[in-house]
């Protein structure tokens, strides 16, 4: 591994959690449009839209609005789907800021815990630490509004 590879490879990042809520009703948070609406956003941004074409080859998107005004698009592709159990994708800021266009993947992997759900998200590679570390803060913060819209249901 060239000291480049090793640098990219270090640019992941990896979040546990555990929520209150049955295994496949997380996995129905990430596979469901209308649920997709009520949480796949940071916490401080609106939620214009967010949708999903939950499919290996479908699209996803979420259409963000910051607190100042400004918006934000991300979307990407699926590429792996086991149902109940992981959920792997393409994932792409759409736009003209630092971070537009550049790829990462990220994977979802839910194990149930008897009547909990633990979920592991990872995405890499990041070009940078410090893009790592910004969506390190917005995937907390859209996983703590995951866990509010699941306590409501």
């Amino acid at each position: 591994m060239s000291v480049e590879d090793t640098a990219a490879a270090s640019h992941e990042l990896t979040i546990t959690r555990i929520f209150d809520a049955p295994r496949d009703l997380v996995f129905e948070m990430w596979s469901d449009s209308a649920h997709m609406k009520n949480w796949f956003g940071p916490t401080g941004m609106t939620i214009l839209d967010a949708g999903t074409d939950f499919r290996v080859g479908g699209k996803w998107f979420s259409h963000l609005r910051t607190e100042s005004g400004g918006e934000h698009k991300m979307g990407g592709v699926y590429r792996e789907i086991v149902v109940l159990e992981r959920i792997v994708f393409t994932h792409i800021w759409e736009g003209t800021d630092a971070h537009s266009g550049f790829e990462t993947i990220v994977t979802v992997t839910l194990k149930d815990l008897g009547g909990k759900t633990e979920l592991v998200f990872h995405q890499a590679a990041f070009e940078t630490a410090s893009a790592s570390d910004s969506h390190e803060d917005g995937w907390n913060k859209c996983l703590d509004r995951l866990a509010a819209a699941l306590a409501k249901i």
